[in-house]
């Protein structure tokens, strides 16, 4: 009983990722407006879009939430979570820049799997199973890559004005740097909370298996959108 009742704000929490992650994370009737119709340079806008943006792209945060979720040095939290971010980055302005199309299903039906494969690790799984465990910050960075790609075919989807095109991108790949990292901080206070009870390892668990489980509800809703359409 008491185990429920430590677990339960946090259960109640996940369970509300889960549940946004499954319908994704579209962009609002406002934000369309404003893409659409934009003219020039406009960082502060773009900027406050990439963090609104992140903080509510659920698939990006439970990805993140296993990057960090067993790490407990600061300078190892920012060696990971900068992988991410140089990937992201990278592919985030170059799909955009050179119009590179990628199917958005399919990407985030990806991203889907990249939450899996991180729960997936963060439970031993490679070293049971396999006996072999992947170079965890090749990992990292590759799937920012593909999380880097998922940004970039949201904003496809809007005809852009060129003039100013590059330095508002930059704008918005930093508010999703602000979002990312406020985000982060939210969910390293109740990490570093759990620590301090003996039922951290069972936590541990079911965080891990709940996220696994939000990986595979993204994949099938994906899959199942790309075959519909």
């Amino acid at each position: 009983m008491k185990l429920v009742k430590i677990l339960h704000p946090f259960i109640l929490i996940l369970c509300f990722f889960i549940s946004a992650t499954a319908f994704g994370h579209g962009v609002d009737e406002n934000t369309q407006s404003f893409l659409t119709s934009n003219k020039g340079v406009a960082f502060g806008p773009f900027l406050y879009m990439g963090a609104k943006h992140m903080i509510t792209g659920y698939d990006h945060l439970l990805f993140l939430v296993g990057v960090i979720f067993f790490l407990y040095r600061t300078k190892e939290i920012i060696i990971y979570v900068s992988y991410f971010t140089i990937g992201h980055s990278l592919t985030l302005l170059y799909g955009v820049m050179a119009d590179i199309h990628v199917n958005a299903y399919i990407i985030d039906a990806i991203i889907g799997l990249s939450i899996v494969y991180k729960g997936f690790d963060n439970l031993g799984g490679f070293q049971k199973i396999f006996g072999k465990q992947p170079n965890t910050k090749a990992a990292i960075l590759i799937f920012g890559f593909i999380h880097g790609f998922g940004l970039a075919t949201k904003l496809q989807e809007f005809e852009f004005d060129k003039d100013g095109l590059f330095t508002n991108l930059l704008g918005f790949n930093l508010g999703v740097e602000i979002g990312q990292f406020l985000a982060l901080g939210f969910v390293l206070l109740i990490i570093s909370y759990w620590r301090q009870y003996s039922s951290y390892i069972k936590f541990s668990q079911l965080t891990n298996l709940a996220l696994m489980a939000a990986g595979f509800l993204l994949f099938g809703y994906q899959l199942a959108g790309y075959f519909i359409s």
